[in-house]
Parts: C-alpha cells; structure tokens; sequence
C-alpha cells in the first residue's frame, strides 16, 4: 500500500478531512480542499514535479497554519522529511499579517527546493483565484 498513489491519496484525505468546515473567501465560498489540490496539480502539471514527498507537502500545506493539525501528526502520518517541507511553509499566525510576509520573503532563500517549490505554487494558485474573483470583504492590497 505504499505505492505513490496510494501515498498521495493518503495526503489528500488527511488534508480533505483536515480541511471538511472551511471555505475559500471567494463569493461562491468554494470549499477550502480545492486550494490545496490545485497547488499539488500546478507543481505536477505545469513544473513536472514527481517527488511524492514535495506532492504531499503540497496537499498539507496549511494544514497545520489552518486546522488543529500538529507538525507531528504530520510526521506521524506522513514522515519526517513531509514535516519539514510542511514546517517551513507555514506562518506563525501569532505573528501580525505584515510580519508574516516580511519573514516570507526574508526566508524564501533559505528554505529547501521542495518549500520553495510549494511556495511558490501556493502563491501562484492564490493569484490565479485572484485573477478570477475578488474574496469577500477583502481588499486584494490586504493580501500581500
């Protein structure tokens, strides 16, 4: 059952059940999983990504920034090396929102080749729904 398959699907249940109550800001309030899958499908289809540890990083991304997801139940779940993509990826919430992007871009050079890539794909992804709609009651120069 460890087959990349097998392991991706682990990683997307994990996150869809993670994820089950939240919603996009987006006005038709999409539900949330589809940002995490359509991350994980930028880095295979448009970077050719392969690595099914960078692929489940992807799925979990905000798992832990976003839901009572610990980084151990990641590791737990999903290894060591998972864990760590996953901890470098995600904000201190307890950080003010300016902070957070100050230490984002502070950090970007020093993070691993499989953060940077679920980064970047995340930060992609986020313009894309730009692009197609304004969230609710946000100002898009709020985002950055």
């Amino acid at each position: 059952m460890n087959s990349d398959a097998a392991l991706l699907l682990e990683a997307a249940d994990f996150a869809a059940r993670k994820h089950r109550k939240q919603r996009r800001k987006d006005p038709e309030e999409t539900p949330y999983i589809n940002h995490p899958i359509g991350v994980a499908r930028i880095l295979t289809h448009e970077a050719g990504v392969t690595d099914i540890t960078v692929l489940q990083a992807a799925l979990l991304h905000d798992t832990v920034e976003d839901t009572n997801t610990t980084l151990e139940e990641v590791e737990e779940h999903f290894g060591a090396e998972v864990r760590g993509i996953v901890d470098e990826v995600t904000d201190n919430k307890a950080l003010p929102k300016l902070e957070r992007k100050r230490l984002q871009v502070e950090n970007a050079s020093h993070s691993s080749q499989g953060a940077k890539l679920v980064k970047l794909a995340d930060k992609l992804y986020n313009l894309r729904d730009l692009n197609r709609r304004t969230p609710k009651g946000i100002c898009i120069c709020e985002l950055w």
